[in-house]
């Protein structure tokens, strides 16, 4: 079953074609990678889904409901989550405090009294939100560092607090946007095997990288964008021997030259 339906989407700017037809399915529990070189129309493609930027033509659909003309809040709300290239989390507050903000969001019902007068309604859905942040930072392995101030982190521990703060939202399917970048090679494993972690505990990922071997890693499969154009869908595998894909990344005649040193 397909939980996000990429149909024929078109971006231009102005004479620009950033996106042309593009066309993909993510199916419920995979991990999907979109890969191409700079300037193929990955963030693009992540833009259009998640409601940052409105296609020229075609559509795209989570679990069968248009997003079209939906606002991030609300494509959030449906389900979908996501983190961005560059780190965004409250500089100044506890890494805690930083889940906690994202939990409020989801605390409509909780009477804005109740929380003026501390009355125990409010008392004890704030505990239930610090247990649930505290279960969240666990599953990121952030648990330690959960009273340090999240701007004084690294990079590579920032972004974590990034995905602490779309699971928080409770998303069904979480997008991440070169989740990786900047990070070390220890630091980038134990990001790899988070993400399986993630989809195991039930949420489908689309995932945009130029790490390969983290890609290839963990992605069940790989949609791969040159141009603005889907060029090759498939497996690992067959994405990394794909021709199309080879001469994308390296040019006719890097592609030949590596031809070349294999035969």
């Amino acid at each position: 079953m397909s939980v996000l339906s990429v149909e024929h989407v078109g971006v231009r700017f102005g004479g620009l074609v950033a996106i042309a037809d593009l066309h993909f399915d993510v199916k419920e529990g995979e991990i999907l990678s979109l890969i191409g070189p700079n300037g193929a129309g990955k963030t693009t493609a992540f833009n259009v889904v998640t409601g940052f930027l409105r296609p020229t033509q075609g559509e795209v659909k989570f679990r069968g409901t248009s997003l079209k003309g939906l606002s991030p809040h609300e494509i959030n709300r449906l389900g979908l989550a996501r983190t961005f290239q560059r780190t965004s989390v409250f500089a100044d507050d506890t890494v805690l405090d930083n889940v906690l903000i994202a939990l409020h969001g989801d605390a409509e019902n909780a009477r804005l009294i109740d929380g003026w007068f501390n009355l125990p309604r409010e008392r004890k859905a704030e505990a239930k939100r610090r247990e649930k942040a505290y279960a969240i930072l666990d599953s990121v392995g952030l648990t330690s560092r959960a009273d340090e101030r999240a701007g004084a982190m690294s990079y590579g521990e920032q972004r974590l607090v990034g995905v602490a703060l779309a699971l928080a939202t409770e998303p069904s399917m979480l997008l991440l946007d070169e989740p990786v970048s900047g990070m070390n090679p220890t630091e980038t494993a134990n990001f790899a095997r988070l993400v399986k972690r993630v989809r195991d505990s039930g949420v489908t990922i689309l995932l945009v990288e130029h790490d390969m071997p983290m890609v290839m890693s963990v992605s069940d499969r790989i949609v791969v964008l040159n141009h603005g154009r889907l060029i090759a869908d498939g497996p690992p595998a067959e994405i990394r021997a794909n021709p199309a894909v080879i001469e994308a990344y390296l040019g006719k005649s890097g592609a030949r030259e590596l031809e070349r040193s294999h035969a």
